[in-house]
């Protein structure tokens, strides 16, 4: 047991009791260095095990771009920036004004428009007022030029025959109506008659009044054309379809 004074007063102490908090004290700073030491051991393996994940992670990154895509090193192109549709076909993305006019473009070409018998000059500047640049034609000039034409002939050869159509729409096919005589010189005549363009039609017991007749006018008629040579008139094919004659005949 020991003693001293502190502050005027004698204190006493035992220097076992003092060895061993020491002693502790010792044994407490031991541990304490060896958590730092375990806790910074901790740290750098948590910062390599991050690094080495990042290193992989840019090294697969380059993998994949490597293998997808090849980087070229090229000069940049000079362009104009596009303000039409995605598509060259897609016209979804037009304004709704453009979209119809492209859409009534594509659907309406080139047209004729007949007018009734007795339509008035200011009929027909009303429809020449919308169609801007349309041309009509009256008179005499279109007399003949109302409705399909009869008559029209296509021809063509081959070393041994001649083919040659004929546009006969609403002539009547029954022999003793249509008639086709062709001669060994090569002379063609064709004699028919023509069912159309009347004022009173009569269809399933009903009597209709013609309001417009563009149509051939009914009546007979004769269409006469000569083929390029002789031919043998005893060998002749021939064939009617949609309102066209078609005829194949051997050459002499």
């Amino acid at each position: 047991m020991s003693s001293e004074v502190v502050n005027g007063e004698e204190v006493g102490y035992n220097s076992e009791d003092m060895s061993s908090e020491l002693s502790l004290a010792e044994e407490v700073g031991d541990n304490l260095s060896d958590i730092s030491s375990e806790l910074s051991t901790n740290r750098n393996f948590n910062d390599d095990v991050q690094r080495s994940q990042k290193a992989k992670g840019e090294a697969g990154e380059t993998s994949r771009i490597n293998l997808q895509q090849r980087v070229l090193n090229v000069a940049p192109l000079n362009c104009i920036p596009y303000n039409g549709p995605p598509n060259a076909t897609d016209t979804s993305s037009l304004p709704t004004k453009d979209k119809a006019a492209a859409e009534a473009a594509e659907a309406i070409g080139p047209a004729i428009i007949y007018l009734p018998p007795n339509a008035t000059r200011e009929e027909l500047d009303n429809i020449m007022a919308v169609t801007k640049t349309g041309i009509a034609y009256t008179g005499a000039l279109v007399k003949d030029m109302l409705g399909p034409v009869v008559g029209l002939m296509d021809m063509g050869e081959l070393p041994d025959s001649y083919y040659f159509r004929v546009n006969l729409p609403g002539v009547s096919m029954d022999k003793k109506d249509f008639n086709c005589d062709i001669r060994p010189d090569g002379s063609v005549h064709i004699r028919g008659v023509s069912l159309t363009g009347e004022k009173i039609v009569c269809k399933n017991f009903q009597i209709f009044h013609m309001v417009t007749q563009n149509l051939c006018p009914p009546g007979a008629f004769t269409a006469s054309f000569q083929l390029p040579g002789p031919v043998k008139p005893q060998e002749v094919t021939t064939r009617f379809e949609g309102g066209i004659f078609q005829v194949i005949v051997k050459k002499q």
